[in-house]
């Protein structure tokens, strides 16, 4: 069974059945069908389809935004950008398949959309949780290893571990959309745990880094550590909303009937995940004290809309370096 089978990866290919223990069931087979096993269980594919529908509205123009952003600031670029760059590029690749897996749906039915669409739900549950993680060591090195952060503070290592993601990304996502693989969906639980785990580890070591820089005064805080606990932090939050769910609903796989886990219950779950597409972005430019090509009314209307704690800048001060 594969990972995010939420919508058109919830089905089983009528091609792919020989792997299995029915091989040569019968002469019959069964013609291709995206809803194959749920024909009559739909509802929480279309739930996943509908959350997905947010990334095409509101998640490809903040991608892009940030994308923007990152090219605007190359001249002054911060170490992560690399990856925030690929992140938000994988997350605008995954919005925008999602009008494909509605057309397939009701319209083309056709078995090579289908396979896309799959590879891009590998893509999906490889590149978000390896560059939050990559993010995080970024600021983990750099907060805690000041020393080994300058010596490698160049651009070329941070460009040869994006390569390396993207490369267990693509493989990944080949594997996932060529299927049969057994036990396929432990590779994405102990990816979503060992970058949970990671996550709370930078978290534990920068909180208490910033603990000891603050002294005598509570306000004196390092702006970097600072800054840097604020990043790692709000990666944990995606992490923990988006991610977690679905660690925890795999062990009570047993618990359902298998067309009852594969209809309803994990569709639902990855409607978690793949809402991240939106999130990600959304956290991202919330952070910023000033959003380049946007007017600062248009910054306070879009920040009151997703975080509460945005309220408190009426006035924007002079862009960031």
């Amino acid at each position: 069974m594969d990972t995010n089978v939420s919508s058109l990866s919830s089905t089983s290919m009528p091609t792919q059945l020989p792997l299995n223990t029915t091989a040569f069931m019968n002469a019959t087979v069964k013609p291709f069908s995206v809803f194959d096993g749920c024909e009559n269980m739909i509802e929480a594919v279309l739930f996943d389809l509908a959350v997905q529908s947010i990334n095409v509205i509101v998640g490809i123009p903040s991608n892009l935004l940030v994308i923007v952003i990152l090219i605007h600031n190359r001249k002054e670029p911060s170490t992560s950008d690399i990856f925030l760059g690929c992140l938000a590029f994988m997350d605008a690749y995954f919005g925008a398949m999602t009008p494909l897996a509605f057309f397939n749906l009701y319209l083309w039915q056709r078995k090579e959309v289908w396979s896309a669409r799959k590879f891009s739900y590998g893509v999906k549950d490889t590149s978000g949780p390896l560059f939050l993680s990559c993010i995080c060591l970024d600021r983990f090195v750099a907060v805690l290893l000041p020393i080994v952060f300058g010596q490698l503070k160049h651009f070329k290592y941070r460009l040869g571990l994006a390569v390396l993601v993207l490369c267990l990304t693509f493989a990944y996502s080949a594997a996932k959309m060529v299927g049969g693989l057994p036990n396929f969906e432990k590779i994405f639980t102990g990816e979503i745990l060992a970058a949970f785990a990671w996550m709370l580890v930078c978290n534990a070591s920068i909180l208490r880094a910033l603990k000891k820089s603050t002294g005598a005064g509570k306000d004196e805080m390092h702006p970097l550590k600072k800054k840097a606990f604020k990043t790692v932090l709000s990666i944990l939050c995606i992490i923990v909303f988006n991610y977690l769910p679905l660690v925890v609903m795999f062990p009570f796989e047993d618990h359902y009937s298998p067309d009852v886990f594969r209809c309803y219950v994990q569709p639902a779950g990855f409607a978690f995940l793949n809402i991240s597409s939106t999130i990600q972005p959304i956290v991202y430019l919330s952070r910023l004290e000033k959003v380049p090509f946007l007017s600062d009314a248009c910054i306070k209307k879009i920040s009151s809309c997703f975080t509460q704690e945005k309220n408190q800048t009426p006035k924007v001060q002079d862009p960031p370096a």
